[in-house]
């Protein structure tokens, strides 16, 4: 389990999946830089002798007007949104050998459905797009799928940590015909069946599940 801030919360995710009878290691590593993603990736096969699944979550979300992005704030969603995803699936690949796996990205509903102040931001979404219907043909010789789900709004750590969330949370409910934005569980329950077998007919999907959210 990659992480990129809190020891202390990393090691209770450890210790809850380590409570219900599952085996966790957390490591802390930035995705923007490839020497890390092969570190990670070497630390997961060197602990669990083999890796079947990549979850793709790593991100940042800084909504920015068109006036106030300047190139730090452009290279930042970049580097971590797409650069990170695309190296970290390349180490994937090579990391699975020839049993497969799997790859599921995560990049939220805003690459279909486009807001004011998130030009960066969405660009790198749509990108995330790209790389899933690119990489799934190429790699589906190889037994490995591809795949991405499409969040809305989620009460999720990032969220909570971006500026203006508290404002943005009222305007997402309204637009869900749900009436609440979603919980971490909504999520993770699609990428869980994603990367399970039986999802191995699908593959080169974005799968939307923000929802309702228009």
């Amino acid at each position: 389990m990659n992480y990129a801030s809190s020891d202390s919360d990393a090691e209770k995710v450890v210790a809850r999946i380590a409570a219900r009878g599952g085996r966790a290691k957390a490591m802390k590593a930035d995705v923007s830089k490839q020497a890390d993603i092969r570190r990670l990736f070497d630390s997961a096969v060197k602990e669990f002798g083999k890796l079947d699944v990549l979850v793709n979550n790593a991100g940042v979300y800084e909504p920015l007007p068109l006036a106030a992005v300047d190139s730090n704030h452009f290279d930042r969603q970049f580097d971590v949104n797409v650069k990170g995803l695309y190296f970290a699936a390349q180490a994937a690949a090579e990391k699975f050998g020839d049993r497969g796996g799997s790859i599921v990205n995560i990049s939220p509903v805003v690459s279909l459905s486009v807001r004011a102040n998130l030009s960066a931001y969405s660009a790198t979404k749509a990108a995330v797009d790209a790389i899933t219907q690119s990489l799934a043909p190429e790699l589906g010789p190889k037994k490995i799928l591809v795949k991405s789900i499409l969040p809305g709004a989620a009460e999720a750590q990032g969220f909570a940590a971006m500026a203006g969330s508290a404002g943005m949370k009222p305007y997402a409910i309204s637009q869900t015909p749900l009436g609440r934005i979603g919980a971490p569980r909504d999520i993770a329950n699609v990428v869980a069946f994603l990367a399970s077998e039986e999802a191995a007919w699908i593959t080169s999907q974005m799968i939307p599940v923000p929802g309702g959210f228009r």
